[in-house]
Protein backbone atom coordinates (compact mmCIF):
# COMPACT_ATOMS: atom_id res chain seq x y z
CA UNK A 1 0.00 0.00 0.00
CA UNK A 2 1.58 3.43 -0.88
CA UNK A 3 -0.70 5.96 1.07
CA UNK A 4 -2.37 5.72 4.36
CA UNK A 5 -6.31 4.90 4.38
CA UNK A 6 -8.88 8.47 5.09
CA UNK A 7 -10.51 6.07 7.49
CA UNK A 8 -7.32 4.47 10.07
CA UNK A 9 -7.48 0.94 10.06
CA UNK A 10 -9.20 -0.56 13.35
CA UNK A 11 -7.99 -3.29 15.10
CA UNK A 12 -9.51 -6.58 13.76
CA UNK A 13 -9.70 -8.36 17.49
CA UNK A 14 -11.94 -11.16 19.25
CA UNK A 15 -12.82 -14.75 18.33
CA UNK A 16 -14.43 -13.13 15.19
CA UNK A 17 -11.65 -11.30 14.07
CA UNK A 18 -8.55 -14.31 14.51
CA UNK A 19 -11.19 -16.31 12.33
CA UNK A 20 -11.06 -13.85 9.31
CA UNK A 21 -7.69 -13.40 9.90
CA UNK A 22 -7.12 -16.93 9.66
CA UNK A 23 -9.49 -17.21 6.73
CA UNK A 24 -7.28 -14.02 5.14
CA UNK A 25 -4.26 -15.31 5.40
CA UNK A 26 -4.96 -18.59 4.30
CA UNK A 27 -7.11 -17.51 0.72
CA UNK A 28 -4.68 -14.51 -0.16
CA UNK A 29 -1.37 -14.98 1.99
CA UNK A 30 -2.15 -11.76 3.99
CA UNK A 31 -4.62 -9.74 5.81
CA UNK A 32 -5.71 -7.32 3.28
CA UNK A 33 -5.22 -3.59 4.70
CA UNK A 34 -8.82 -2.92 3.87
CA UNK A 35 -10.57 -5.50 6.31
CA UNK A 36 -9.32 -3.13 9.35
CA UNK A 37 -11.10 0.15 7.43
CA UNK A 38 -14.14 -1.88 7.17
CA UNK A 39 -13.98 -3.72 10.12
CA UNK A 40 -14.87 -0.16 11.72
CA UNK A 41 -18.37 -1.28 10.73
CA UNK A 42 -18.73 -5.38 10.79
CA UNK A 43 -22.25 -5.68 9.12
CA UNK A 44 -21.11 -3.29 6.45
CA UNK A 45 -18.16 -6.07 5.96
CA UNK A 46 -19.88 -9.18 6.29
CA UNK A 47 -22.54 -8.20 4.11
CA UNK A 48 -20.14 -6.69 1.41
CA UNK A 49 -18.04 -10.41 1.91
CA UNK A 50 -21.37 -12.40 2.04
CA UNK A 51 -22.70 -10.91 -1.25
CA UNK A 52 -19.07 -11.17 -2.96
CA UNK A 53 -19.28 -15.11 -2.01
CA UNK A 54 -22.53 -14.83 -4.14
CA UNK A 55 -20.98 -13.59 -6.72
CA UNK A 56 -18.71 -15.82 -7.63
CA UNK A 57 -21.44 -18.93 -7.53
CA UNK A 58 -23.16 -16.82 -10.55
CA UNK A 59 -21.92 -19.34 -13.69
CA UNK A 60 -24.39 -18.25 -16.81
CA UNK A 61 -21.45 -15.70 -17.76
CA UNK A 62 -17.77 -16.63 -18.64
CA UNK A 63 -15.79 -15.89 -16.10
CA UNK A 64 -12.86 -14.09 -18.02
CA UNK A 65 -15.22 -11.63 -19.44
CA UNK A 66 -16.75 -10.56 -15.82
CA UNK A 67 -12.88 -10.90 -14.70
CA UNK A 68 -12.14 -7.99 -17.25
CA UNK A 69 -15.48 -5.99 -16.79
CA UNK A 70 -14.34 -5.85 -13.33
CA UNK A 71 -11.09 -4.91 -13.72
CA UNK A 72 -12.03 -2.15 -16.64
CA UNK A 73 -14.04 -0.81 -13.89
CA UNK A 74 -11.41 -0.50 -11.28
CA UNK A 75 -9.34 0.99 -13.55
CA UNK A 76 -11.64 3.36 -15.09
CA UNK A 77 -12.88 4.19 -10.89
CA UNK A 78 -8.97 4.64 -9.86
CA UNK A 79 -9.09 1.87 -7.37
CA UNK A 80 -5.67 0.58 -6.91
CA UNK A 81 -6.70 -2.57 -4.63
CA UNK A 82 -9.31 -3.44 -6.49
CA UNK A 83 -7.19 -3.45 -9.94
CA UNK A 84 -4.21 -5.02 -7.99
CA UNK A 85 -6.28 -8.00 -6.00
CA UNK A 86 -8.68 -8.90 -9.23
CA UNK A 87 -5.50 -9.22 -11.43
CA UNK A 88 -3.95 -11.35 -8.75
CA UNK A 89 -7.08 -13.75 -8.57
CA UNK A 90 -7.00 -13.85 -12.54
CA UNK A 91 -3.54 -15.77 -12.17
CA UNK A 92 -5.08 -17.95 -9.87
CA UNK A 93 -8.36 -18.51 -11.92
CA UNK A 94 -5.86 -19.52 -14.75
CA UNK A 95 -7.01 -16.47 -17.04
CA UNK A 96 -5.28 -14.99 -19.70
CA UNK A 97 -2.73 -13.16 -17.72
CA UNK A 98 -1.40 -11.27 -20.81
CA UNK A 99 -4.67 -9.95 -21.20
CA UNK A 100 -5.40 -9.23 -17.93
CA UNK A 101 -2.15 -7.34 -17.88
CA UNK A 102 -3.49 -4.89 -20.78
CA UNK A 103 -6.66 -3.97 -19.10
CA UNK A 104 -5.12 -0.64 -17.92
CA UNK A 105 -4.73 0.06 -21.31
CA UNK A 106 -7.34 -2.31 -23.20
CA UNK A 107 -8.16 0.53 -25.83
CA UNK A 108 -4.73 0.85 -26.89
CA UNK A 109 -3.96 -3.09 -27.27
CA UNK A 110 -4.74 -5.52 -29.92
CA UNK A 111 -4.95 -8.25 -26.99
CA UNK A 112 -8.53 -8.30 -26.88
CA UNK A 113 -11.02 -9.96 -29.25
CA UNK A 114 -14.48 -7.92 -30.52
CA UNK A 115 -16.52 -9.62 -27.61
CA UNK A 116 -13.95 -8.54 -25.13
CA UNK A 117 -13.84 -5.08 -26.49
CA UNK A 118 -18.08 -4.99 -26.40
CA UNK A 119 -17.55 -5.82 -22.53
CA UNK A 120 -14.98 -3.62 -21.82
CA UNK A 121 -17.42 -0.38 -23.33
CA UNK A 122 -20.05 -1.63 -21.79
CA UNK A 123 -18.51 -1.83 -18.16
CA UNK A 124 -17.10 1.51 -18.64
CA UNK A 125 -20.45 2.71 -19.73
CA UNK A 126 -22.31 1.52 -16.72
CA UNK A 127 -19.59 2.98 -14.95
CA UNK A 128 -19.87 6.52 -15.63
CA UNK A 129 -22.49 9.02 -13.77
CA UNK A 130 -24.74 9.10 -15.79
CA UNK A 131 -24.40 5.60 -17.30
CA UNK A 132 -23.87 5.66 -21.01
CA UNK A 133 -25.00 2.62 -22.05
CA UNK A 134 -27.06 2.62 -25.34
CA UNK A 135 -29.50 0.26 -26.62
CA UNK A 136 -26.94 -0.94 -29.72
CA UNK A 137 -24.67 -1.96 -26.95
CA UNK A 138 -26.66 -3.68 -25.40
CA UNK A 139 -28.59 -5.45 -28.36
CA UNK A 140 -24.69 -6.64 -29.33
CA UNK A 141 -24.25 -8.39 -26.31
CA UNK A 142 -27.75 -9.79 -26.23
CA UNK A 143 -26.94 -11.46 -29.11
CA UNK A 144 -22.92 -12.69 -28.09
CA UNK A 145 -24.16 -13.85 -24.62
CA UNK A 146 -27.49 -14.57 -24.45
CA UNK A 147 -29.96 -12.65 -21.44
CA UNK A 148 -29.26 -14.47 -18.78
CA UNK A 149 -25.23 -14.29 -19.22
CA UNK A 150 -25.77 -10.62 -19.80
CA UNK A 151 -27.76 -10.05 -16.78
CA UNK A 152 -24.93 -11.34 -15.26
CA UNK A 153 -22.51 -9.13 -16.56
CA UNK A 154 -24.42 -6.43 -16.06
CA UNK A 155 -24.68 -7.46 -12.22
CA UNK A 156 -21.06 -8.03 -11.56
CA UNK A 157 -20.06 -4.78 -13.26
CA UNK A 158 -22.65 -3.06 -10.67
CA UNK A 159 -21.02 -5.32 -7.89
CA UNK A 160 -17.56 -4.02 -9.49
CA UNK A 161 -18.86 -0.48 -9.11
CA UNK A 162 -20.33 -1.18 -5.19
CA UNK A 163 -16.58 -2.17 -4.35
CA UNK A 164 -14.13 -0.05 -5.88
CA UNK A 165 -16.18 3.56 -5.35
CA UNK A 166 -15.71 2.76 -1.12
CA UNK A 167 -12.39 1.55 -1.61
CA UNK A 168 -11.12 4.54 -3.75
CA UNK A 169 -13.42 7.29 -1.15
CA UNK A 170 -11.64 5.78 1.63
CA UNK A 171 -7.87 6.38 0.43
CA UNK A 172 -7.90 2.26 0.15
CA UNK A 173 -5.02 1.28 -1.73
CA UNK A 174 -3.23 -1.57 -2.99
CA UNK A 175 -1.77 -3.82 -1.04
CA UNK A 176 0.61 -5.72 -3.91
CA UNK A 177 -1.33 -9.06 -3.77
CA UNK A 178 0.18 -9.44 -7.84
CA UNK A 179 3.86 -8.51 -6.92
CA UNK A 180 3.71 -10.70 -3.87
CA UNK A 181 3.35 -13.99 -6.43
CA UNK A 182 5.64 -12.59 -9.43
CA UNK A 183 3.29 -11.03 -11.78
CA UNK A 184 4.41 -8.77 -14.35
CA UNK A 185 3.16 -5.31 -13.07
CA UNK A 186 -0.27 -4.32 -14.78
CA UNK A 187 0.32 -2.10 -17.84
CA UNK A 188 0.09 1.61 -18.04
CA UNK A 189 -2.50 3.50 -20.30
CA UNK A 190 -0.79 5.59 -22.96
CA UNK A 191 -0.98 9.68 -22.06
CA UNK A 192 -2.98 11.65 -23.32
CA UNK A 193 -0.37 14.04 -25.97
Amino acid sequence: MTGTTRIPAAEIAGFKGALIKRFARKALGQVPSSLGVYWHNQKVLMGMANFGGKVKKWDACDEQLKSFAHMAVASQVGCSWCLDFNYFEANNLNLDMDKAREIPRWRESDAFSSLERDVLTYAEAMTVTPPAVSDEMVAGLRDQLGDAALVELSAVIAFANFTTRPNVAMGIESDGFAAACGLKPLAQPAVAG
